[in-house]
Protein backbone atom coordinates (compact mmCIF):
# COMPACT_ATOMS: atom_id res chain seq x y z
CA UNK A 1 0.00 0.00 0.00
CA UNK A 2 2.82 2.36 0.96
CA UNK A 3 4.62 1.53 -2.28
CA UNK A 4 1.47 2.29 -4.33
CA UNK A 5 1.04 5.61 -2.51
CA UNK A 6 4.67 6.47 -3.22
CA UNK A 7 4.22 5.81 -6.95
CA UNK A 8 0.99 7.88 -7.10
CA UNK A 9 2.64 10.73 -5.18
CA UNK A 10 5.64 10.66 -7.53
CA UNK A 11 3.33 10.81 -10.57
CA UNK A 12 1.40 13.74 -9.12
CA UNK A 13 4.64 15.58 -8.39
CA UNK A 14 5.84 14.97 -11.96
CA UNK A 15 2.58 16.24 -13.43
CA UNK A 16 2.52 19.36 -11.25
CA UNK A 17 6.08 20.27 -12.20
CA UNK A 18 5.54 19.72 -15.93
CA UNK A 19 5.01 22.82 -18.09
CA UNK A 20 1.46 23.68 -19.15
CA UNK A 21 2.41 22.98 -22.75
CA UNK A 22 5.12 20.42 -23.54
CA UNK A 23 6.87 21.73 -26.64
CA UNK A 24 8.35 19.33 -29.15
CA UNK A 25 10.36 19.80 -32.34
CA UNK A 26 8.29 17.05 -34.01
CA UNK A 27 4.92 18.28 -32.73
CA UNK A 28 3.30 18.68 -36.19
CA UNK A 29 5.17 15.96 -38.07
CA UNK A 30 2.00 13.95 -38.65
CA UNK A 31 -0.74 16.57 -38.34
CA UNK A 32 0.87 19.27 -40.55
CA UNK A 33 4.09 18.01 -42.17
CA UNK A 34 4.42 20.96 -44.59
CA UNK A 35 4.08 23.60 -41.86
CA UNK A 36 7.66 24.86 -41.76
CA UNK A 37 8.17 25.24 -45.51
CA UNK A 38 4.81 27.02 -45.74
CA UNK A 39 5.78 29.59 -43.10
CA UNK A 40 9.26 30.02 -44.62
CA UNK A 41 7.73 30.71 -48.04
CA UNK A 42 5.46 33.39 -46.56
CA UNK A 43 8.44 35.12 -44.94
CA UNK A 44 10.53 34.86 -48.12
CA UNK A 45 7.71 36.34 -50.19
CA UNK A 46 7.31 39.30 -47.83
CA UNK A 47 11.07 39.94 -47.79
CA UNK A 48 11.08 40.37 -51.57
CA UNK A 49 9.13 43.61 -51.20
CA UNK A 50 10.16 44.83 -47.74
CA UNK A 51 13.64 44.52 -46.25
CA UNK A 52 12.35 45.50 -42.79
CA UNK A 53 10.25 42.33 -42.42
CA UNK A 54 12.90 40.21 -40.60
CA UNK A 55 13.50 42.85 -37.91
CA UNK A 56 9.75 43.32 -37.51
CA UNK A 57 9.04 39.61 -37.05
CA UNK A 58 11.89 39.10 -34.57
CA UNK A 59 10.74 42.07 -32.48
CA UNK A 60 7.11 40.94 -32.67
CA UNK A 61 7.99 37.50 -31.30
CA UNK A 62 10.06 39.00 -28.48
CA UNK A 63 7.24 41.36 -27.50
CA UNK A 64 4.77 38.47 -27.62
CA UNK A 65 6.83 36.22 -25.34
CA UNK A 66 7.50 38.87 -22.71
CA UNK A 67 3.77 39.31 -21.99
CA UNK A 68 1.89 36.22 -20.75
CA UNK A 69 4.31 33.96 -22.61
CA UNK A 70 4.55 33.18 -26.33
CA UNK A 71 0.82 32.93 -26.94
CA UNK A 72 0.23 35.09 -30.02
CA UNK A 73 -1.57 37.73 -27.92
CA UNK A 74 0.44 40.48 -29.65
CA UNK A 75 -1.41 39.60 -32.87
CA UNK A 76 -4.92 40.26 -31.52
CA UNK A 77 -6.81 43.35 -32.66
CA UNK A 78 -8.28 45.88 -30.24
CA UNK A 79 -12.05 45.56 -29.90
CA UNK A 80 -14.26 48.43 -28.81
CA UNK A 81 -12.89 49.91 -25.60
CA UNK A 82 -10.62 46.91 -25.06
CA UNK A 83 -7.23 48.09 -26.33
CA UNK A 84 -4.97 45.18 -27.27
CA UNK A 85 -1.18 44.80 -26.82
CA UNK A 86 -0.43 45.83 -30.39
CA UNK A 87 -1.87 49.29 -29.65
CA UNK A 88 0.10 49.80 -26.42
CA UNK A 89 2.79 52.55 -26.65
CA UNK A 90 5.84 50.23 -27.04
CA UNK A 91 4.06 48.25 -29.77
CA UNK A 92 2.63 51.00 -31.96
CA UNK A 93 5.66 50.75 -34.25
CA UNK A 94 5.30 46.97 -34.68
CA UNK A 95 4.46 46.03 -38.26
CA UNK A 96 4.40 43.15 -40.78
CA UNK A 97 1.43 41.47 -39.10
CA UNK A 98 0.27 40.62 -42.63
CA UNK A 99 3.14 38.12 -42.91
CA UNK A 100 1.68 36.06 -40.07
CA UNK A 101 -1.81 36.45 -41.58
CA UNK A 102 -0.58 35.15 -44.93
CA UNK A 103 1.29 32.25 -43.35
CA UNK A 104 -1.73 31.33 -41.21
CA UNK A 105 -4.03 31.39 -44.24
CA UNK A 106 -1.71 29.09 -46.16
CA UNK A 107 -1.30 26.74 -43.18
CA UNK A 108 -5.08 26.62 -42.59
CA UNK A 109 -5.56 25.56 -46.22
CA UNK A 110 -3.28 22.59 -45.58
CA UNK A 111 -4.11 21.71 -41.96
CA UNK A 112 -7.34 23.36 -40.74
CA UNK A 113 -7.52 24.15 -37.04
CA UNK A 114 -4.24 22.43 -36.16
CA UNK A 115 -1.46 25.03 -35.87
CA UNK A 116 -1.46 27.91 -33.41
CA UNK A 117 -0.70 31.50 -34.40
CA UNK A 118 1.91 31.51 -31.62
CA UNK A 119 3.80 28.65 -33.29
CA UNK A 120 3.61 30.37 -36.68
CA UNK A 121 5.10 33.53 -35.15
CA UNK A 122 7.90 31.54 -33.47
CA UNK A 123 8.74 29.87 -36.78
CA UNK A 124 8.57 33.17 -38.67
CA UNK A 125 10.99 34.78 -36.20
CA UNK A 126 13.44 31.91 -36.73
CA UNK A 127 13.10 32.29 -40.50
CA UNK A 128 13.62 36.04 -40.19
CA UNK A 129 17.02 35.39 -38.60
CA UNK A 130 18.05 32.51 -40.88
CA UNK A 131 17.04 34.31 -44.08
CA UNK A 132 19.07 37.35 -42.98
CA UNK A 133 22.30 35.35 -42.79
CA UNK A 134 21.89 34.24 -39.18
CA UNK A 135 21.81 30.73 -37.75
CA UNK A 136 18.91 28.31 -38.34
CA UNK A 137 17.54 26.19 -35.50
CA UNK A 138 14.84 23.63 -34.79
CA UNK A 139 11.89 25.38 -33.16
CA UNK A 140 10.11 23.38 -30.43
CA UNK A 141 6.38 23.57 -31.21
CA UNK A 142 3.04 23.02 -29.51
CA UNK A 143 2.22 26.50 -28.19
CA UNK A 144 -1.40 27.48 -27.73
CA UNK A 145 -2.90 30.90 -28.45
CA UNK A 146 -3.94 33.20 -25.63
CA UNK A 147 -7.30 34.93 -25.29
CA UNK A 148 -6.15 37.97 -23.31
CA UNK A 149 -4.41 40.98 -24.86
CA UNK A 150 -4.21 44.26 -22.93
CA UNK A 151 -2.37 47.40 -23.96
CA UNK A 152 -1.66 48.14 -20.28
CA UNK A 153 0.42 44.93 -20.08
CA UNK A 154 2.96 46.42 -22.49
CA UNK A 155 4.33 48.37 -19.52
CA UNK A 156 6.03 45.08 -18.61
CA UNK A 157 8.25 45.17 -21.71
CA UNK A 158 11.89 46.13 -21.09
CA UNK A 159 12.33 49.73 -22.22
CA UNK A 160 15.23 51.14 -24.28
CA UNK A 161 15.94 53.49 -21.35
CA UNK A 162 16.44 50.65 -18.81
CA UNK A 163 19.62 50.35 -16.77
CA UNK A 164 21.27 47.00 -16.04
CA UNK A 165 19.38 46.29 -12.80
CA UNK A 166 16.04 46.99 -14.49
CA UNK A 167 16.99 44.74 -17.39
CA UNK A 168 18.13 41.96 -15.07
CA UNK A 169 14.87 42.13 -13.12
CA UNK A 170 12.77 42.07 -16.29
CA UNK A 171 14.58 39.04 -17.70
CA UNK A 172 14.85 37.11 -14.41
CA UNK A 173 11.08 37.44 -13.89
CA UNK A 174 10.73 35.39 -17.07
CA UNK A 175 13.33 32.80 -16.11
CA UNK A 176 15.99 34.35 -18.34
CA UNK A 177 19.59 34.90 -17.23
CA UNK A 178 22.13 37.68 -17.75
CA UNK A 179 23.64 35.53 -20.52
CA UNK A 180 20.23 35.42 -22.20
CA UNK A 181 19.95 39.20 -21.84
CA UNK A 182 23.24 39.84 -23.63
CA UNK A 183 22.61 37.22 -26.33
CA UNK A 184 19.05 38.34 -27.08
CA UNK A 185 20.13 42.00 -27.18
CA UNK A 186 22.08 40.94 -30.26
CA UNK A 187 18.75 40.89 -32.06
CA UNK A 188 19.37 44.63 -32.39
CA UNK A 189 21.65 43.72 -35.28
CA UNK A 190 18.45 43.94 -37.33
CA UNK A 191 16.19 46.93 -37.39
CA UNK A 192 15.58 50.63 -37.01
CA UNK A 193 14.80 52.97 -34.12
CA UNK A 194 12.80 56.17 -34.09
CA UNK A 195 14.34 59.20 -32.39
CA UNK A 196 12.03 58.99 -29.37
CA UNK A 197 13.72 55.78 -28.17
CA UNK A 198 17.18 57.33 -27.81
CA UNK A 199 16.43 61.05 -27.49
CA UNK A 200 17.41 60.81 -23.80
CA UNK A 201 21.04 60.11 -24.75
CA UNK A 202 21.60 62.96 -27.21
CA UNK A 203 19.63 65.87 -25.72
CA UNK A 204 19.48 67.00 -22.06
CA UNK A 205 21.19 63.84 -20.83
CA UNK A 206 21.44 65.28 -17.32
CA UNK A 207 21.63 68.61 -15.49
CA UNK A 208 25.24 69.12 -16.59
CA UNK A 209 25.69 67.27 -19.87
CA UNK A 210 23.66 67.44 -23.06
CA UNK A 211 25.04 64.18 -24.47
CA UNK A 212 25.61 60.81 -22.79
CA UNK A 213 29.41 60.79 -22.19
CA UNK A 214 29.58 57.06 -22.91
CA UNK A 215 28.71 57.77 -26.56
CA UNK A 216 31.33 58.27 -29.25
CA UNK A 217 31.22 62.09 -29.81
CA UNK A 218 31.10 61.96 -33.61
CA UNK A 219 28.47 59.23 -33.49
CA UNK A 220 26.38 61.33 -31.08
CA UNK A 221 26.73 64.31 -33.42
CA UNK A 222 25.47 62.26 -36.37
CA UNK A 223 22.44 61.16 -34.33
CA UNK A 224 21.73 64.75 -33.29
CA UNK A 225 21.72 65.82 -36.95
CA UNK A 226 19.08 63.17 -37.71
CA UNK A 227 17.14 63.79 -34.49
CA UNK A 228 17.26 67.49 -33.51
CA UNK A 229 16.02 68.51 -30.06
CA UNK A 230 12.54 69.43 -31.26
CA UNK A 231 12.24 66.82 -33.98
CA UNK A 232 8.82 66.80 -35.64
CA UNK A 233 9.50 64.19 -38.32
CA UNK A 234 7.74 61.04 -37.10
CA UNK A 235 9.73 58.75 -39.39
CA UNK A 236 13.12 60.13 -38.31
CA UNK A 237 15.56 57.71 -36.73
CA UNK A 238 18.50 55.44 -37.42
CA UNK A 239 19.42 51.81 -38.06
CA UNK A 240 20.45 49.79 -35.01
CA UNK A 241 23.78 48.77 -36.48
CA UNK A 242 25.89 49.29 -39.60
CA UNK A 243 24.55 46.20 -41.42
CA UNK A 244 20.86 46.66 -40.76
CA UNK A 245 19.51 43.82 -42.93
CA UNK A 246 22.23 41.27 -42.08
CA UNK A 247 22.16 39.17 -38.92
CA UNK A 248 25.74 39.37 -37.65
CA UNK A 249 27.74 40.45 -34.58
CA UNK A 250 28.35 44.05 -35.69
CA UNK A 251 26.04 45.24 -32.89
CA UNK A 252 28.55 44.11 -30.24
CA UNK A 253 31.52 45.60 -32.07
CA UNK A 254 29.79 48.98 -32.29
CA UNK A 255 28.75 48.77 -28.65
CA UNK A 256 32.41 48.52 -27.60
CA UNK A 257 33.15 51.59 -29.75
CA UNK A 258 30.57 53.75 -27.97
CA UNK A 259 28.21 53.54 -30.93
CA UNK A 260 25.17 51.88 -29.37
CA UNK A 261 21.71 53.40 -29.84
CA UNK A 262 19.80 52.68 -26.63
CA UNK A 263 20.60 53.22 -22.97
CA UNK A 264 19.73 49.54 -22.53
CA UNK A 265 22.49 48.65 -25.00
CA UNK A 266 25.08 50.76 -23.20
CA UNK A 267 23.93 49.19 -19.92
CA UNK A 268 25.46 45.88 -21.03
CA UNK A 269 28.90 47.41 -20.47
CA UNK A 270 28.21 48.41 -16.87
CA UNK A 271 28.87 45.06 -15.16
CA UNK A 272 31.99 42.89 -15.58
CA UNK A 273 29.92 39.81 -16.46
CA UNK A 274 27.82 41.39 -19.19
CA UNK A 275 30.76 43.38 -20.58
CA UNK A 276 32.80 40.18 -20.87
CA UNK A 277 29.97 38.58 -22.86
CA UNK A 278 29.74 41.61 -25.15
CA UNK A 279 33.49 41.32 -25.82
CA UNK A 280 33.17 37.58 -26.43
CA UNK A 281 30.35 38.02 -28.94
CA UNK A 282 32.11 40.95 -30.63
CA UNK A 283 35.18 38.80 -31.27
CA UNK A 284 33.33 35.61 -32.26
CA UNK A 285 30.27 35.49 -34.48
CA UNK A 286 30.12 31.74 -33.85
CA UNK A 287 29.96 32.20 -30.08
CA UNK A 288 27.21 34.81 -30.49
CA UNK A 289 25.13 32.65 -32.81
CA UNK A 290 25.36 29.64 -30.49
CA UNK A 291 24.30 31.71 -27.48
CA UNK A 292 21.54 33.47 -29.43
CA UNK A 293 19.98 30.20 -30.57
CA UNK A 294 20.02 28.76 -27.04
CA UNK A 295 18.46 31.92 -25.59
CA UNK A 296 15.82 32.16 -28.34
CA UNK A 297 14.72 28.58 -27.72
CA UNK A 298 14.62 29.29 -23.99
CA UNK A 299 12.62 32.52 -24.39
CA UNK A 300 10.21 31.09 -26.94
CA UNK A 301 9.46 28.17 -24.63
CA UNK A 302 7.64 30.46 -22.17
CA UNK A 303 4.07 29.34 -22.85
CA UNK A 304 0.65 30.37 -21.65
CA UNK A 305 -2.12 29.98 -24.25
CA UNK A 306 -5.28 27.87 -24.27
CA UNK A 307 -6.60 27.51 -27.83
CA UNK A 308 -5.84 27.30 -31.54
CA UNK A 309 -7.10 30.51 -33.14
CA UNK A 310 -8.53 30.21 -36.61
CA UNK A 311 -7.88 33.91 -37.24
CA UNK A 312 -4.71 35.28 -35.61
CA UNK A 313 -6.33 38.68 -35.10
CA UNK A 314 -9.51 37.53 -33.33
CA UNK A 315 -10.31 35.28 -30.36
CA UNK A 316 -12.37 32.26 -31.44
Amino acid sequence: MAAIFTVIFALLMFQSSSPVTALNINYYDHTCPRLETTVTNAVKEAMKNDKTVPAALLRMHFHDCFIRGCDGSVLLNSKGKKTAEKDGPPNISLHAFYVIDNAKKAVEALCPGVVSCADILALAARDAVALSGGPPWDVPKGRKDGRISKATDTRQLPAPTFNISQLQQSFSQRGLSMEDLVALSGGHTLGFSHCSSFQNRIHNFNAILDIDPSMNPSFAASLRSVCPAHNKVKSAGTSLDSSVTVFDNAYYKLLLQGKSIFSSDQALLTTPKTKALVSKFASSKTAFEKAFVQSMIKMSSITGGQEIRLDCRVVN
